[in-house]
């Protein structure tokens, strides 16, 4: 079962970390500590005809997509996300819209 959960460690999912709010780089001053979720992980690589005729586009040096930095392959990224509420220094409440992710998928 070693070489599974090896598998499962790379794939797109959701972690999270314990962060002082002040940390976040938003400009609060704030001592609290807030958990911050995010996506992390890999992505299987589409196999739609767009994404094929895209990746042997983009091998042949087509200007246009080479000045767009288009991307082929699919991301791990947050499809939903949380707010998050937090006391300042001041004692006044706070709340960051959309600040935590949620629910991480494969997205492109």
């Amino acid at each position: 079962t070693r070489p599974r959960e090896k598998a499962d460690e790379r794939e797109c999912r959701l972690k999270s970390l314990q962060l002082r709010v002040k940390d976040l780089g938003l400009g609060y001053d704030s001592e609290e500590t807030i958990l911050f979720k995010y996506c992390s992980g890999g992505c299987p690589k589409a196999r739609t005809n767009h994404d094929l005729t895209l990746s042997l586009l983009l091998k042949s040096d087509i200007p246009a997509l080479i000045e767009e930095k288009v991307f082929s392959d699919p991301c791990c990224r947050p499809t939903h996300y949380e707010d998050v509420a937090f006391l300042d220094d001041s004692h006044q409440w706070h709340k960051v819209e959309k600040l935590s992710a949620s629910i991480c998928s494969c997205v492109g």
